[in-house]
């Protein structure tokens, strides 16, 4: 090589050192803003805000990075403490208490956002992201109320949006086997499901504290409670224990029913259900009427929905909760474990019966020896990944674009995570129906929800018989919040 040769090479490797130094600067820029849905930025990834930074926000923070398609932009959380590990994870990733303020002044900067609050917040936050085009994760339930749940899917298609709500298992295979099972016939006609919990696991039936705690300096309670009405901070009501209050979170159905009944919406195809009626459990107190507490949710429950079939037959969806079992399958061995333990699902047909644990976990055919020998067809493509592509999943479909194939194969997009969560949603109302209480025309305490049966106008998100049920459909926010519709 003569000197000539060796200067270009040497000055070539210079350029080329030099230009990476200079592009290590440079913040990703969003897809968004280089061409579109569709346009393969030269990162390839997507820019993703996360609200909600602590907790299973930090969980699912990790899943999408794990996809190697995002990139943690922005976090946001109203209290520093559960922001903690998130920050010195992504110590590049710009953090915010008010996700108002971080849609307002990086909107443009952001590709989607992930919602991971407690409940009361999910709606405002996802809605506020969507009128931004910004395509939304939203973590189960998707909403705290009926009307939420209705807006955000209806906002998805007006927004043109990416959307999954955050209940993995509507990716597991076994779900997809259930639906194969199905398919095959090997059950016949469902006729009734039972989905059941060991939830609530956090303080329910218990009246609210009287005495208000310090707020500690880490934490925007006033930002915290967001729509919720303004109450006092109560020690332990953070950063877990507010699914018991219905001013904030949905209780054991909230928190477990989009994954125990989301097998029977995907195998059965289930709409708006017809009626609801519950029973409940409350402590026990000698003076009855000290247990009424109105605040929150009972500490187990029985729930029955009642769905119409294309057959003009009735489907009933049982729910239990509080560790409230239904009786076992005669098919199930005496020393054979029922779904998971402590919670999951089993399918009643005209020929047949199949349970499966939470998120779909572990199908089983009964008696369950047939589940090794029954082979049938894959009707169902299978997610990359299972649960765990639930994540990667949603990336790679905001990437591709609103009404591109991968964003229409979602298994948990709102046109599906919506009418779930309604149904979920339902079974809180019928709950709290059970608790109105009013004075009979002698002064005396009447409950007049604990003897109705609820019919469900579902199109029209209406209860058609008891007028005092409906002020749970849609409840009212704080002043200076609203759902922007």
């Amino acid at each position: 090589m003569n000197n000539k040769e060796q200067k270009s090479n040497k000055s070539r490797r210079k350029f080329i050192r030099n230009a990476a130094t200079a592009m290590a600067g440079f913040y990703i820029v969003p897809r968004h803003v280089l061409g579109g849905p569709g346009f393969t930025a030269p990162s390839d990834k997507l820019v993703i805000a996360a609200i909600g930074a602590g907790g299973k926000g930090a969980d699912d923070i990790s899943h999408f990075y794990k996809s190697g398609k995002a990139e943690i932009g922005f976090l946001c959380d109203v209290d520093d403490r559960q922001s903690v590990e998130a920050r010195k994870k992504f110590p590049n990733a710009k953090y915010y208490k008010d996700f108002r303020e971080m849609l307002s002044k990086e909107g443009k900067s952001i590709d989607a956002c992930s919602v991971s609050t407690p409940d009361h917040t999910h709606a405002v936050a996802a809605m506020a992201a969507m009128q931004l085009n910004k395509h939304v994760y939203v973590q189960k339930p998707l909403t705290h109320d009926i009307y939420e749940a209705r807006m955000l899917t209806e906002a998805a298609h007006r927004y043109k949006v990416v959307t999954q709500m955050g209940n993995q298992g509507s990716s597991g295979d076994g779900v997809r086997q259930l639906v194969d099972w199905y398919k095959a016939g090997l059950i016949g006609d469902v006729h009734t499901i039972y989905c059941y919990t060991d939830r609530p696991i956090w303080p329910q039936g218990v009246a609210r504290p009287t005495t208000a705690s310090p707020i500690p300096p880490e934490l925007d309670f006033d930002l915290w409670l967001g729509t919720a009405p303004k109450k006092d901070y109560f020690e332990g009501i953070l950063p877990f224990n507010w699914r018991g209050w219905w001013d904030y979170g949905t209780g054991a159905l909230g928190d477990m029913a989009c994954h125990i009944m989301a097998p029977a919406f995907a195998v059965l195809k289930l709409g708006y259900p017809v009626s609801a009626e519950c029973s409940v459990a409350t402590k026990y107190i000698e003076n009855w009427n000290k247990a009424y507490y109105p605040e929150s949710g009972p500490i187990a429950s029985h729930i029955i929905l009642t769905f119409d079939r294309p057959n003009g037959k009735k489907l009933k969806l049982h729910w239990m909760d509080g560790g409230i079992q239904p009786e076992r399958p005669d098919e199930l061995g005496a020393n054979e474990i029922m779904g998971d333990g402590g919670n999951g699902a089993i399918f009643l047909g005209s020929k047949g019966n199949m349970m499966c644990g939470t998120y779909g976990i572990n199908p089983q055919l009964l008696p369950t020896s047939k589940t090794l020998t029954v082979k049938v067809p894959q009707t169902i493509a299978r997610v990359p990944g299972g649960d765990e592509g639930h994540y990667a999943a949603w990336v790679e479909a905001a990437m591709a674009g609103y009404g591109s194939e991968k964003a229409k194969n979602l298994s948990s997009h709102f046109d599906i995570a919506g009418p779930l969560t309604e149904s979920v949603l339902m079974g809180n109302l019928a709950i709290r129906s059970y608790d109105i209480q009013k004075k009979d025309a002698k002064g005396e305490d009447t409950y007049p929800g604990r003897f109705i049966k609820l019919l469900w106008d579902g199109p029209n998100m209406k209860i058609t018989n008891f007028d005092d049920a409906n002020q749970f459909v849609r409840r009212k926010y704080r002043d200076g919040w609203s759902l922007g519709v």
